[in-house]
Parts: C-alpha cells; sequence; structure tokens
C-alpha cells in the first residue's frame, strides 16, 4: 500500500481532527539524542515525494524538510532526549518521551495520534499504532522527515565538537568506520553508554 492520507481521512470522517504523525530518528545509532516529531496536515494536503524517510537520499529528505517546514497550513514539532537521559530510562523509553514532548510542543493539541511502530504508554491523546506507518501515513511520513534531518543536523554540530568518530558521515549509527574510531579513540561524552559496544570500548 503507497503512502497516503487513507489514515487521517478515516479518523476525519468520524469526525476526529486534527490528526498528528509520530515518528523518532535515532533508536539504533551509538550516540547522540533520539528525536521524535509530530505533525498535523491539512486536510487535501499533497507533496510530490514525501514517503518514509528511510526511502530517501539525504537531498530529498532536505528538500521536504524544507517544503513541510516553511508551509504555514503545516504545524510541526521536534522534540529530543539526550544520551544521558537513553542510558537512564533505556532507548525504548527515551523514545516514548519524546514522543510526548514533541505531540506537547505542538501549538494545537490534536485529538488523535498516528504513531510508528507499537502503541505508547500514557500518551497525551487517543493513538493508533502502525507498523510500518511512515511508509502508510502521510502525516507519519512528514514526521519521520522532520525527525530526521533534525536529528542529523544535531549529530553534524556534535562533529565539529568531537570530529575524531565522523558523526557528519554516519550520525553515530554502528557502521564499521565508527566502530573502529569507538576502538580507537574510545567513547566521547556523548556516546550511550548503555549500548554494548560502547560499553565494551570503555574496558579496552
Amino acid at each position: 500500500m503507497p503512502c497516503s492520507f487513507e489514515q487521517e481521512l478515516l479518523l476525519h470522517a468520524r469526525g476526529i481532527r486534527p490528526v498528528a504523525g509520530i515518528d523518532e530518528a535515532g533508536r539504533g545509532p551509538l550516540a547522540g539524542p533520539v528525536v521524535a516529531a509530530a505533525v498535523v496536515l491539512p486536510e487535501k494536503f499533497s507533496l510530490s515525494g514525501l514517503d518514509d524517510s528511510k526511502k530517501l537520499t539525504p537531498r530529498q529528505r532536505d528538500q521536504l524538510y524544507r517544503e513541510l517546514t516553511s508551509d504555514p497550513s503545516v504545524v510541526w514539532a521536534a522534540a529530543s532526549v539526550d544520551h544521558l537521559a537513553i542510558d537512564r530510562l533505556n532507548i525504548l523509553r527515551a523514545t516514548h518521551h519524546a514522543m510526548r514532548k514533541a505531540f506537547l510542543a505542538l501549538p494545537v493539541r490534536p485529538a488523535h495520534a498516528l504513531i510508528d511502530g507499537l502503541p505508547v504508554p500514557d500518551f497525551p491523546c487517543d493513538q493508533t499504532a502502525l507498523v510500518g506507518g511512515d511508509a502508510l501515513s502521510l502525516s507519519i511520513a512528514a514526521a519521520s522527515v522532520i525527525a530526521k534531518v533534525e536529528r542529523d543536523r544535531i549529530m553534524e554540530n556534535l562533529d565539529k565538537k568531537y570530529p575524531k568518530y565522523g558523526f557528519s558521515k554516519h550520525k553515530g549509527y554502528p557502521t564499521p568506520d565508527h566502530l573502529a574510531r569507538l576502538r580507537t579513540y574510545g567513547p566521547c561524552p556523548v556516546h550511550r553508554r548503555s549500548y554494548a559496544p560502547v560499553a565494551q570500548a570503555c574496558l579496552l
């Protein structure tokens, strides 16, 4: 099924609106924050090329990000949870916390949220969890693009602060290059100590 506005329209037909799409970026990396975004798209919204951020090139994501965030009819917010909270809470709870923060940061209060993945405990409104939702719902796809670009920019700034690790290239994911640098230099202050490759590097 292609990414569409079907899920949102089904809710609108029941009088449920606004509807927010929620997604995150950064669960897998060994460093940096996890970032979530919440997006409310206008009815009859259309944006060529909008899809799951994982299917897009960095250039495509940047272009879609600019179009989404500059459109006054698109309501959005992003929120991050840093590496310290990830280590303290675990990544799943930290991700849920980021999603709730992004939702609560919206300037409007949606009546319902479409969330990529599994249900989020204690969410501030009714929710529909969609596994693979970023490839099904345009609202979730928009949130996935915004979350990914926001996090990538954070990692590019961290690359300037910790240039030995190549964060601007791999964004903290456990690529062979990142793992090699981690073994050579040990963890930097923004590495997630609760992740096994980082914990192992601390012992070297």
